[in-house]
């Protein structure tokens, strides 16, 4: 059974919360946390839509939890348009003081996240007390389909879907090692000298993104007995002065305790890029972290690229 347009009538946009909520996490009991809610109303509540629908929004599966039916996913466009109609429309009446607020999501890669962008933030929240921020500092993927994030600073840019996206900086990665290293192995004058030396590295085939193996590029045929998914085990191991890691410099160069090695000579540029979806750039709390972290971004540089070890604030 299914009505026309006319049952749009008795629609109630808190259901749509819902509705949206359980679109991007698949699960009610996740979605039910999200919105401080128990799993009974999330429950009740999608099923009121259906009924004030007149059709199936969801599939329930115990694998793959609720997944949309080809109705809820063109139900999910129209949601998502809305959500974000209502945010700009409660920014365009509120005052200055009210638009500068509200909360942020921002996904970056680990070390990112953890070594630059958590303490360029405790800045940014100083300045702008009434706007919450969420960094989600992890070593995956993070999808904007699914509003895990509101901004993304990744390795890739998007392939497709309606982002805004900017290439947010260079970086580059150098090899470390601690000085006990350096004075307990064999003299390092050449990239020839290190195919019998010990290195931390990312798991081959759990990286999640191919612009993380670059250890075997670097050093062909590499003995890495000690790997991991993170950067940040890879850095605390390196602190160990056991092995040597290819790390990002805006992490290793702040610690005096890693040098680099052969740093004229090893030296790996990446990119990071930074998007969030179409409909929530124009947001303000969302124009000023975007514009801020662009900031800080251009004001490291020379940390970012191996030059400094010393991190910059904006003013």
């Amino acid at each position: 059974m299914q009505k026309n347009i006319t049952s749009l009538g008795s629609l109630n946009w808190d259901d749509l919360k819902f509705f949206l909520e359980v679109a991007r996490t698949r699960k009610a009991s996740v979605a039910a946390k999200r919105l401080a809610v128990d799993y009974t109303t999330v429950s009740r509540r999608i099923s009121s839509l259906e009924v004030s629908l007149g059709t199936l929004l969801f599939e329930k599966s115990r694998t793959n939890g609720f997944v949309l039916t080809p109705e809820g996913q063109r139900l999910l466009g129209y949601a998502e348009s809305i959500e974000s109609t209502l945010h700009m429309a409660c920014e365009q009446v509120s005052g200055s003081g009210v638009a500068l607020s509200g909360h942020v999501r921002m996904g970056c890669t680990e070390g990112f996240g953890s070594f630059f962008v958590t303490p360029q933030l405790s800045h940014f929240v100083d300045t702008y007390p009434a706007i919450s921020v969420d960094i989600l500092p992890l070593p995956h993927f993070i999808s904007l389909s699914k509003r895990e994030a509101d901004i993304v600073i990744a390795l890739e840019r998007p392939e497709h879907g309606p982002y805004v996206c900017c290439k947010l900086c260079d970086y580059t990665l150098q090899l470390y090692a601690t000085q006990d290293y350096l004075d307990q192995h064999p003299p390092i004058q050449r990239p020839s000298d290190l195919a019998t030396h010990p290195f931390i590295s990312y798991v081959d085939d759990l990286a999640f993104s191919s612009e993380l193996l670059y250890l075997a590029n670097v050093v062909p045929g590499a003995s890495a007995s000690l790997r991991s998914t993170s950067v940040i085990a890879q850095y605390v191991a390196a602190q160990q002065g056991r092995s040597m890691a290819i790390l990002p410099c805006f992490l290793a160069a702040q610690d005096p305790r890693l040098l680099p090695v052969l740093g004229e000579q090893i030296t790996i540029t990446r990119q990071f890029w930074m998007y969030c979806r179409e409909d929530l750039r124009k947001l303000k709390r969302i124009t000023l972290l975007w514009d801020y972290i662009r900031e800080v971004t251009e004001q490291n540089r020379g940390l970012l690229m191996g030059e400094t070890r010393q991190m910059r604030f904006a003013d």
